[in-house]
């Protein structure tokens, strides 16, 4: 079977091709995005495997049929970047990697929050310089502290446990309550008073037309002033300029993120011979107290090996006619 793999990087193919040895899974690498023009590629092709900046509209998905591709696999958890209700129009059935490492995530966000506040990032390069002052890298101890966690899925509530473990006072907002990480003692509570009380707010709730700009100029108002944000889920989730207007009056005091809205232009390539054009995003880096990484959360060789395996696994049950697993909407 004939599998078009786009947004690949060597390591996409060395984890796919070591997974799929022996299943008959012959794969066509892209390293361009999957979009109206590049679907071409796929002709001929049974599936299509996507990453999280593929376009998957309603366009590129009636492109793919026509050419043959009868299924979708992601090699992310999220499906924001899917028109689901074409693909059903169409028959085709989208299937994700629900639980490569939700560990892994959570672990870089926590990496994210010892970071600013301990100023690691500015730390690091005085050293190397040979500047050993202690000024400005000033933080605070995290037992203690309130740490808001909004959304609790497996991500969310594996970091919940972790800030649990550092003494933290953790509040949790879930449409679905987890019963379990309640009893090891986070308490839910409505949106507006995790942000009204939370010392550290870290966003791990998937983005969907209710969360959109979910972070915006009215929630940030609600929030302690000098807050840190930290947000590892999707960029949608924030409203950058919003949050740009907030850094600059103190309101947000520290800011992580590891995604950005309009991170399909910038994200996965080396710029750093470029201009970068997006003048939010580089207002974004002019911030002290602001550290971006590239949508690394989820890159450790455990996620890895276990979003090849989860691809070729449903790509082998594809082939055999068998049930599909973690397939969205079902």
């Amino acid at each position: 079977m004939i599998v078009a793999a786009f947004s690949t990087k060597p390591y996409d193919c060395e984890f796919l091709t070591r997974a799929s040895a022996g299943t008959g899974i012959a794969w066509r690498w892209f390293e361009s995005r999957l979009d109206a023009e590049t679907a071409r590629l796929a002709e001929g092709a049974a599936a299509v495997n996507c990453f999280v900046n593929d376009d998957l509209s309603a366009t590129v998905l009636e492109r793919l049929h026509g050419l043959g591709t009868r299924l979708v696999t992601l090699r992310c958890a999220g499906f924001n970047q899917v028109d689901l209700p074409a693909a059903a129009r169409l028959g085709i059935p989208v299937v994700r990697v629900p639980e490569y490492s939700p560990h892994a995530v959570a672990e870089h966000a926590v990496g994210l929050v010892l970071m600013l506040d301990r100023r690691l990032h500015k730390a690091f390069n005085r050293v190397r310089e040979g500047n050993f002052s202690l000024d400005g890298l000033l933080g605070f101890d995290l037992h203690g502290r309130t740490v808001g966690v909004v959304g609790t899925g497996r991500i969310g509530g594996r970091f919940a446990a972790i800030m649990l473990g550092f003494g933290c006072r953790v509040l949790a907002h879930d449409p679905y309550p987890d019963a379990e990480l309640a009893g090891r003692g986070a308490a839910f509570v409505p949106l507006a008073d995790l942000l009204r009380e939370s010392d550290i707010v870290s966003l791990h709730c998937p983005l969907t037309p209710a969360t959109r700009h979910l972070v915006n100029a009215d929630t940030i108002a609600l929030m302690k002033p000098g807050v840190m944000l930290v947000n590892t889920s999707r960029g949608g989730l924030v409203d950058t300029p919003a949050v740009i207007a907030a850094l600059k009056t103190g309101r947000i005091g520290l800011l992580g993120l590891d995604v950005y809205e309009e991170e399909a232009d910038l994200f996965f390539e080396d710029k750093s011979g470029s201009i970068i054009a997006d003048d939010v995003f580089a207002r974004l880096l002019t911030f002290p107290n602001v550290v971006v990484t590239a949508h690394q959360a989820f890159f450790t060789r455990d996620a890895l090996e276990a979003i090849a395996a989860q691809t070729v696994r449903n790509l082998v049950h594809f082939q055999r006619g068998e049930p599909l697993e973690a397939v969205v909407g079902a």
